[in-house]
């Protein structure tokens, strides 16, 4: 069977439920195979190269496990692998043949071989994808944190023959001897701005702990001189619903794989594997449901030894519940906000958005005012009660110019990112 023929029957699969999987998973199959309807036609460009989707996958199983119940065991990708970098590696524009995701998100639970699937990808990109000095950086907020992948990248490829003498390690860094291509760990730590750097790949491990998206633009906006980058995240969920991963990027992807949403863009790959919740935010699936636990962990659930590690989480999370918090949101893949004043889910706030506000015209206002002394925000609130019971909530907020780029810092809050969105006013 060709891959592309294997791609199709795993999305009927999932969609028809004989795999388990969360409603995203079952729309990013959706996505894939509205994709193969439509390829290569006027209106989408782009078509499947099984050669290029293979090319990458062969190249998974040129490594070996470095840890787990199949240490030194050679790599064998799991389904979920092989649809996530099939995709990735396999689309590419019909007429320049570069590849068509320029960006990939996947969100999966702990022990799902994000690591060992992002180490795959840092070698390739600097191996073996035919980029001459190409740069690969993994970045994170803490160096320790970007060394994780690196660390892994250098293991696996230390225990591979076939790339014996192809490449040399040296000041941090892991060298192509032949392309001149290098793969460094890159962190906020490193107090680099980011000028110089030419990305053809860029490796965010997870995002969720990201109090800000610096990391994130440094790597993307050096991109700029590559024909066919790729910036690639892979993270779990988190508990702090204002950092970007949440507040950006998975309102994003979740908007891009709704097949009800306007929103498009052939150029983002996205993946999420969660459990499911209803329109209000709350869980849909129970977390004691064995069979459930494969829509966050399709690695980590599918053999004996990932299950009882995963039975011995929530057991603890049930008799510590301070253990649970942690254990929704790397097991099971769940958002979460834990701020104690948090009184309205992002889901049910959401749901109350329109596009084009009602007439308005002649109705009684209410408006608030919170003023500020020197360099706070001062913002206005206007609410309008309907006929119909409902209200229009409008807001607005201003801050000092010269203080921007400083509260930015201190309260971890995108500022400068909605003064050009028109949120807020500098003055």
């Amino acid at each position: 069977m060709s891959l592309k023929q294997w791609l199709i029957d795993y999305s009927h699969d999932v969609i028809d439920g004989r795999v388990i999987a969360c409603q995203k998973h079952k729309w990013a199959c959706m996505r894939f195979l509205r994709d193969i309807e439509r390829e290569g036609t006027e209106d989408f460009p782009y078509i499947f190269s099984e050669t290029k989707a293979m090319r990458f996958l062969k190249w998974m199983t040129l490594f070996k496990h470095t840890k787990g119940v199949l240490k030194g065991q050679h790599i064998r990708p799991h389904e979920i692998q092989v649809f996530v970098f099939g995709n990735i590696y396999g689309w590419v524009h019909k007429d320049t043949d570069y590849r068509r995701f320029k960006k990939a998100y996947w969100q999966v639970g702990r022990k799902n071989a994000k690591s060992q699937s992002l180490a795959c990808v840092a070698s390739y990109e600097a191996m073996a994808f035919g980029e001459n000095m190409s740069e690969v950086y993994i970045g994170a907020t803490k160096t320790e944190q970007a060394r994780i992948v690196w660390k892994e990248t250098e293991a696996m490829l230390a225990g591979c023959p076939e790339l014996k003498g192809k490449y040399e390690v040296k000041y941090g860094a892991i060298h192509h001897l032949k392309s001149r291509s290098i793969i460094r760990p890159l962190s906020k730590e490193d107090r680099k701005t980011g000028d110089g750097l030419n990305p053809q790949c860029g490796i965010i491990d997870e995002y969720h702990a990201h109090e800000t998206d610096e990391i994130y633009n440094i790597i993307d906006s050096g991109m700029i001189a590559r024909a066919q980058p790729l910036l690639m995240i892979i993270t779990t969920a988190g508990a702090n619903l204002n950092n970007p991963c949440y507040r950006s990027e998975y309102q994003y992807v979740s908007k891009l794989l709704d097949p009800n949403s306007p929103v498009e863009n052939d150029q983002y790959f996205a993946m999420v594997n969660e459990l499911d919740k209803d329109e209000d935010g709350n869980l849909i699936d129970d977390i004691k449901d064995e069979k459930a636990w494969l829509k966050a962990n399709p690695i980590a659930a599918s053999y004996p030894e990932g299950i009882e590690n995963i039975r011995a989480k929530l057991k603890e999370a049930l008799e510590k519940p301070d253990k649970m918090d942690d254990f929704l949101t790397k097991n099971m893949n769940v958002w979460i906000n834990k701020r104690e004043q948090a009184y309205i889910s992002a889901e049910r706030w959401a749901a109350c958005g329109v596009e084009n506000l009602p007439d308005i015209s002649g109705l009684d206002a209410y408006v608030g005012v919170d003023l500020s002394a020197t360099t706070d925000l001062t913002s206005v609130s206007i609410e309008i009660p309907l006929n119909d019971g409902k209200f229009v909530v409008l807001s607005h907020s201003f801050i000092p110019e010269e203080k921007l780029d400083e509260r930015v810092k201190t309260d971890k809050m995108p500022f400068d990112q909605w003064v050009r969105q028109g949120w807020i006013t500098a003055t």
